[in-house]
């Protein structure tokens, strides 16, 4: 399997042990977490030509991948 850009851990570099720490004890975390990771990789999928879809679907995913890492580097902030 190839590399997948954007996982959190890159995002992040420094919060590893927060995103885990907060993975294990927030259920909201958790699930913002891995909607992201799901996210993350259906866009990859599309760029990569894995999984080719419309552009504008592909602009909205990139949103929504967005959306969820400022969400979850909110709450990193604020642990």
């Amino acid at each position: 399997m190839s590399h997948t850009p954007h996982e959190l851990h890159e995002e992040f570099p420094a919060e590893a042990d927060k995103i885990h720490e907060l993975k294990v004890s927030n259920a909201h975390f958790a699930r913002l977490a891995e909607e992201y990771h799901s996210v993350n990789r259906e866009v990859h999928r599309a760029e990569t030509g894995v999984e080719p879809v419309d552009g504008l679907v592909e602009t909205e995913m990139r949103k929504k991948r967005a959306h969820l890492k400022d969400e979850i580097a909110r709450m990193l902030a604020g642990a």
